[in-house]
């Protein structure tokens, strides 16, 4: 007897096969084998001239969806065929999820099998999880399956509906998403708050105090009984204090004459409380808060944690890092104990297990929150993982999540000290940690829980009512209120979830595409909505409001939970959603002659005789001056929240009267002119001639800004290249400059190339010497470069044709395939790891018959999918085209 069991990736292939008896063997789908066609060039000739051909989706004939098989799936789908002749029972062990339980029923259908099959699931890669789950196989639910292959077809009927019109009234390669659309609005929404916001400013008192030789401070919070304005007590729209508030706003002068009163006068302690307060420990990791966590405290991206988590989990680091729950089985609770006691004693467990219960809005999936694996915790040292690499980094922060949850709560006092001088009163406030507790071994948000627990701390003198502490220094102090903060990825998945808005599994796909498709720019780890964010929203809030109602879109979620529990319909469902009397084709039929293009391609910002349009390449200026219009480009990193009428003007003139002369270059005597272009602000030497025709142009720095240029500092910004000397180990040159990711420095070191290092922020490409230079290239290299100068992750080979080397590099979205000036990104489902020499160049053979340019990484670049259905391909007839209505039988459990 033999079994074929199929995951989904080489790497959890040959981890799992350790486990399993002798007999068995084990293949990988390499993800999905089967999906709606993404290019003309999958439609089968048989259906192409059919009109729902291109949408993928029969929705005359109850919505039956169009499976094909993808090119580079084909070789996959035949050699699982060939796996599975000879064998006498097949094990479909897809991950645990919707996704996972739909890939088990594609490959069911593909390979009909007619031997016993059965599914399992397990959420870890462990010898105990896998012998048994190996005992506790059972049939693939098609409730689930259904569940999943509805929520396709929903996307796809939203994409595919909504984007063509985009392209048509604003501009083309725009993409609408269920989700994506709500995920733009929230960001939008943001930035309308503040563009509407004003600042208000307030003065207050802060006082510093000795008692015994023991420094506090204190703040002013009364005077003569009525509270002193704080932020709070503004209004954001006005910067005004919002009406009916009860309190005193102080000024300048009043604070500095209230200042003058109280000096030298008599304080004394009015009232003085000490509150205990308890602070229970986190719950462990779920998909949305570990996105979360690693984005605050590592600063990874959403998608790059869960390519990480990824990899963690098919080497057997981690349970499966697709869930809602935050349960933790009696396995894990135990091994999470026994860590939290070894390392921090018996005094810091919590006195009995503590088991979370999951509250997220439309949780699902009954797995496990992620933990490290097995049924005792190997500490981050024990695992051999490098310290410095980012997987060492993401199975430490869940490892002090999951043994921090069953560590003792946190007890700390909250001291709060009322004083009074003359009719002022003033307030100090400090903490005293009691007992760490699970904070010894975990502070959300920090890295190093002993530096955040100093960090927590304020200890005040011992003070009771009647002292009178000495007042060393008294000064008045200058506040202003703060517009709304950005969404960063960690708060929109945060908002994301708690509205029930999509699933976890899917925010890292979604913040990417948002940021890929120039919805969005990261900025500081803060995502910033473009002009054409606001184009596409005001659109869709206009003609499709549902579409990006987030609590529409919730209730889609609860529709699509309902159907996976059986408790829901799927077919009424679409066709209410797709053909009701307010269904998405009824309303894109009403609504796309109503659509004025100008009007859709305009961005009003409620600046006078100013608008902002959305162009071919980008996002530009219309502005009306009595005698006609004037048009001018939009710095890229000008954001819709900062274009104010200051800016506009600024830009308008330098387009109609020629930029700012900064001075004369005391060398040349050539004009240096301040400009601003796409890109920002810039200097620029000499006019553009037809003897002079690229006069040279250098970007302002980091801190330099238009008012603060200087001649002196544009003379030397225009002298960049500038040279500092040559390496004293190699007589390689050593220059500053310049580049488009800010300042650097470069080491020409002949033959082997040129060593590129970024300035550190407190360095001045102006002034930068030789000694420091040297100083940063002594440094270990960090961040990504090229793939040129960096060293490649795998050396595949060779090409047979011309012996040009193949390797794979690591990329800013996730690591590639590089032959000569091809670049291929690494399938879904395969790893570094398991990547041949041989399916690499059947993957650069595949990009270069499809006719792809080489890799884009420009986050404007157009929608390459869209492109393909637009052109003449060679048909694919697909390898099946049953779907989920077809009458099939599950498989059954031996």
């Amino acid at each position: 007897m033999s079994t074929l069991v199929i995951v989904e990736s080489p790497t959890k292939a040959r981890t799992i096969r350790n486990y399993l008896p002798a007999g068995y063997k084990v293949e990988a789908s390499m993800g999905h084998v089967r999906d709606l066609p993404q290019s003309a060039s999958e439609i089968p000739a048989a259906v192409k001239a059919e009109k729902w051909a291109q949408l993928g989706v029969n929705v005359d004939a109850d919505f039956e969806p169009l499976y094909v098989v993808p090119k580079d799936k084909k070789k996959i789908v035949t050699q699982l065929k060939d796996a599975l002749k000879g064998v006498t029972e097949l094990i479909l062990a897809t991950d645990e999820d919707r996704e996972g339980e739909s890939i088990s029923w594609h490959l069911y259908q593909l390979l009909n099998p007619k031997i016993p099959t059965k599914r399992m699931v397990f959420h870890e890669i462990t010898k105990e999880a896998i012998q048994k789950a190996l005992k506790n196989c059972r049939t693939i639910d098609e409730k689930v399956v259904r569940a999943q292959e509805t929520r396709r077809i929903l996307d796809r009927l939203v994409g595919y509906t909504l984007s063509p019109l985009l392209w048509k009234k604003i501009s083309f390669g725009l993409s609408a998403g269920r989700v994506q659309s709500v995920a733009v609005r929230l960001l939008v929404t943001k930035e309308r708050q503040r563009r509407v916001f004003r600042t208000g400013a307030f003065w207050d008192l802060k006082a510093s105090l000795l008692h015994e030789k023991t420094g506090f401070s204190a703040v002013l919070v009364s005077v003569g009984g009525t509270k002193v304005a704080t932020g709070s007590d503004f209004d954001s729209t006005t910067g005004q204090i919002t009406a009916g508030r009860n309190v005193m706003l102080l000024k300048e002068a009043e604070a500095e004459a209230l200042k003058a009163r109280l000096a030298n006068k008599a304080w004394s302690v009015t009232d003085l409380e000490e509150r205990p307060v308890t602070r229970k420990p986190y719950p462990p990791f779920t998909t949305s808060t570990m996105q979360q966590e690693a984005n605050r405290k590592l600063r990874f991206s959403a998608r790059d944690t869960m390519r990480i988590a990824q990899n963690l989990y098919e080497q057997g680091y981690i349970t499966y890092m697709r869930t809602d729950s935050v349960h933790l089985s009696d396995q894990a609770i135990t091994a999470a104990r026994e860590c939290a006691a070894k390392l921090y004693g018996k005094e810091y467990l919590s006195p009995s297990p503590r088991q979370y219960t999951t509250k997220s809005k439309g949780a699902q999936e009954a797995h496990e929150a992620i933990r490290p694996a097995g049924s005792s915790f190997r500490t981050p040292q024990e695992t051999g993982l490098n310290p410095s690499d980012r997987e060492f980094k993401l199975y430490d922060l869940i490892w002090k999540r999951t043994v921090a949850c069953q560590m003792a709560d946190a007890r700390q006092t909250q001291i709060t000290i009322q004083m009074q001088v003359e009719d002022a009163g003033f307030r100090s406030s400090g903490k005293r940690i009691d007992f760490e507790g699970y904070l010894r071994a975990y502070v959300e948000g920090s890295d190093d829980p002993d530096a955040a627990l100093e960090n927590m701390e304020i200890i005040l003198p011992n003070l009771k009512v009647g002292d009178k502490p000495e007042c060393a220094e008294l000064e008045n102090v200058k506040h202003e209120t703060q517009p709304p903060a950005r969404y960063t990825e960690a708060s929109l998945v945060k908002t994301l979830e708690s509205e029930g808005i999509g699933r976890p599994s899917t925010y890292a796909s979604i913040i990417g595409t948002i940021i890929d498709k120039g919805y969005a720019q990261l900025t500081n780890n803060a995502l910033i909505p473009t002009f054409t964010a606001f184009a596409v929203t005001d659109l869709l809030e206009k003609h499709f409001p549902d579409i990006v109602d987030p609590s529409f879109t919730s209730k889609m979620e609860q529709t699509l939970d309902d159907i996976a529990a059986g408790e829901a319909q799927w077919l009424p469902y679409l066709r209410n959603f797709y053909m009701g009397d307010k269904g998405l084709e009824t309303l894109v039929r009403e609504q796309e002659s109503k659509i004025d293009k100008d009007e859709a391609r305009t961005v009003d910002l409620q600046i006078p005789n100013v608008k902002v349009r959305i162009g071919k390449f980008g996002a530009y200026l219309e502005a009306s001056n009595g005698e006609g219009s004037v048009t001018a480009s939009i710095p890229r990193d000008l954001t819709p929240a900062d274009l104010d009428l200051e800016k506009v003007q600024t830009i308008i003139r330098q387009k109609t009267e020629g930029p700012d002369e900064v001075g004369r270059h005391p060398e040349t005597g050539e004009p240096i002119y301040l400009k601003i272009g796409a890109y920002g602000p810039y200097v620029q030497m000499g006019d553009k001639t037809e003897e002079n025709p690229k006069p040279k142009q250098t970007s302002l720095p980091k801190g330099v800004t238009p008012e603060t240029l200087t001649l002196e500092i544009a003379v030397g910004l225009l002298a960049l290249p500038r040279t500092l000397g040559t390496h004293p180990d190699t007589g390689g040159r050593i220059q500053t400059s310049l580049g488009r990711f800010g300042p650097y420095i470069v080491h020409d070191q002949g033959k082997e190339g040129k060593d590129y290092r970024s300035l550190k922020a407190s360095d001045n490409v102006l002034t930068v010497n030789l000694e420091r230079a040297l100083e940063i290239l002594s440094e270990p290299k960090k961040g990504r470069a090229s793939s040129k100068s960096k060293a490649a992750l795998r050396e595949l080979g060779v090409h047979p044709e011309d012996e040009q080397p193949i390797n794979i590099y690591d990329g800013p979205y996730g690591p590639y395939i590089k032959y000569a000036k091809t670049n291929v990104s690494i399938p879904e489902g395969s790893s570094v790891e398991d990547m041949t020499l041989e399916v690499a160049l059947e993957l650069l053979a595949s990009k270069s018959s499809s006719g792809k340019s080489t890799r884009k990484t420009t986050s404007k670049s157009k929608d390459t999918t869209t492109k393909k259905s637009t052109t003449k391909s060679t048909t694919t007839k697909a390898s099946s085209q049953k779907s989920a209505k077809s009458s099939t039988t599950a498989a059954k459990k031996k």
